[in-house]
């Protein structure tokens, strides 16, 4: 494993410019062409994107349904629990893990984000990036253009509005909503 790879795994500042991680994107761009590609009738048959979907991202859950397009920076990254939905559009960057729960449904154009650049202008022009983690508990209802921010961590049974950007953590059981998100209350 090269060094760029090693850093980006440890969550440090890394270069993204690098063979090991391009030939990684390389993959990840063939697999989603593939499952967002149709075929003259439509989409790729079920089982087709089952295995699409088994081989790019870490892990999927029995009963995953993903609506293409589909995009993400690795997909290896990637873990989705059981009878999860994620609506069209969806962009998930993962140079870090990102861990999406059992039966979370996810609207369109939904983005869950993990990298983040540098401040300093010099080095954020010479390319420098590193990410934090994104974990979105089981049965969370994320709305249509919501974006989850690196770092961020939502609490299970957590209902997030449509067009919300999630900055920091949310805990369980609450409704929010806004840029940036807030809990405006507790859920039953």
């Amino acid at each position: 494993m090269g060094g760029n790879k090693k850093l980006m795994l440890a969550g440090e500042w890394y270069l993204p410019d690098d063979e090991e991680l391009a030939a990684e994107s390389r993959r990840r761009a063939d697999l989603c062409s593939a499952y967002n590609g149709t075929d003259g009738r439509g989409l790729p048959d079920a089982e087709g994107r089952e295995r699409i979907l088994d081989e790019l991202l870490g892990s999927v859950g029995e009963g995953v349904r993903i609506r293409p397009p589909f995009n993400c920076d690795f997909g290896t990254y990637i873990s989705i629990g059981a009878r999860t939905f994620i609506n069209f559009g969806a962009v998930f960057l993962d140079p870090a893990p990102i861990t999406v729960g059992s039966d979370v449904q996810i609207g369109p154009n939904v983005q869950l984000l993990t990298p983040t650049h540098e401040l300093d202008t010099e080095r954020r022009r010479a390319g420098w990036e590193r990410a934090s983690p994104v974990t979105i508990g089981d049965n969370v209802w994320l709305g249509g253009g919501v974006i989850v921010c690196p770092g961020v961590t939502i609490g299970e049974n957590t209902v997030v509005g449509a067009g919300s950007v999630v900055t920091k953590d949310l805990p369980a059981g609450v409704l929010a909503v806004g840029n940036p998100a807030r809990v405006i209350r507790e859920l039953e």
